[in-house]
């Protein structure tokens, strides 16, 4: 049964003329890790700060774990956040911050004292639990403000750019506890970045936005599948037989061939987008209605055949193959795709 702690409708915030966020509608359920995603200014943070209550909708509705905004003192009792630029008081110890904070939400010292060390130990800084927060690193503090975030056992967690200016090892680590609070507490969290590879490893849906309106939402799969359809190919010959492969290639219909400067038998490889009534036509061929989804199966399948000749055609030139990659559509793709297209409307 599917549970949905998160829900907005027509969601809208103005700021005299201009509008940061208009007409919001989304939902999103228990366990589940929601990419939000956007380019510079598309409303982001806007999002964040009112469905955590920071500020107050001009219009639109929204709720937490079933809590309406009309009521904000209680949809703060059911999140937890971690804003992008969280301050820390840097002579306190980790143990007396997450403490502090637990006694703000009514327990006792005893109980407080119990869960600040239990959090300690979920974002791995049992170690350092009772060192200063000004001898922190900053992927150390990301965690001890995820940690503060849990103070409240949240239903819906929030977290704005929680990677950003980390080292590797720091992201991995970050990434490893935001999918054990979806797992194992089965909240809802919801990750602003721009990290798009963060979103393709742990998120279970995306929600992009540009200039405050939401463009789509879906799994990645769904979304990269929608929007960047076309493929492309990396093929290695030996050198020696590299002028040859090319020849032949560029006697290839519908096919762009790129040499790579550094490696002589190396070459990119893509293929021309059919034009509109030439998908459909192929879609009509395979019984398949001319929606979207068959017009995007077209495509993928035209540009499988186009590399897959290219293939055909350097073998029977006796052009031994040394490698053969296929690259599928990428987020970034259709990230890039979407935004630069709500930008032109």
């Amino acid at each position: 049964m599917t549970i949905v702690t998160l829900e907005t409708q027509r969601l809208t915030k103005r700021f005299g003329d201009r509008t940061a966020v208009s007409e919001l509608s989304f939902a999103a359920a228990q366990g589940e890790i929601i990419g939000l995603l956007g380019p510079n200014g598309a409303g982001k943070t806007t999002t964040i700060r009112l469905l955590t209550t920071v500020i107050a909708p001009t219009s639109g509705h929204f709720s937490v774990a079933g809590v309406s905004c009309n009521r904000p003192q209680e949809i703060r009792k059911q999140i937890g956040v971690l804003p992008e630029s969280a301050g820390y008081p840097r002579q306190q110890t980790a143990r007396q911050y997450l403490s502090y904070h637990a006694r703000l939400f009514g327990m006792a010292r005893a109980e407080a004292a119990e869960v600040a060390d239990r959090l300690l130990d979920e974002v791995d800084l049992a170690a350092r639990g009772s060192s200063r927060i000004a001898t922190f690193s900053r992927g150390m503090r990301q965690r001890l403000g995820i940690a503060r975030a849990l103070v409240n056992d949240p239903v819906v967690v929030f977290l704005d750019e929680p990677t950003l200016g980390l080292d590797p090892a720091g992201q991995r680590k970050v990434l490893s506890i935001l999918a054990d609070i979806a797992a194992r507490r089965a909240a809802t969290v919801v990750l602003s970045t721009h990290t798009l590879s963060e979103v393709e490893e742990i998120c279970s849906r995306v929600l992009i936005l540009d200039n405050g309106r939401a463009l789509t939402c879906g799994t990645v799969s769904e979304i990269t599948r929608t929007v960047a359809s076309r493929r492309s190919g990396r093929l290695l010959v030996p050198a020696e037989l590299s002028e040859r492969a090319n020849q032949v290639l560029s006697g290839v219909d519908g096919l762009t061939v790129e040499r790579s400067g550094d490696r002589l038998g190396l070459f990119t490889l893509g293929t021309v987008e059919a034009s509109d009534e030439a998908t459909v036509e192929a879609s009509d061929e395979a019984t398949v209605e001319a929606s979207d989804e068959a017009t995007v199966e077209a495509r993928v399948e035209a540009s499988d055949e186009g590399l897959n000749a290219a293939l055909t055609a350097v073998l029977r030139a006796d052009v031994p193959v040394l490698s053969f990659e296929v690259d599928g559509a990428r987020l970034r793709d259709a990230f890039l795709s979407l935004t630069a297209a709500g930008a032109a409307s």
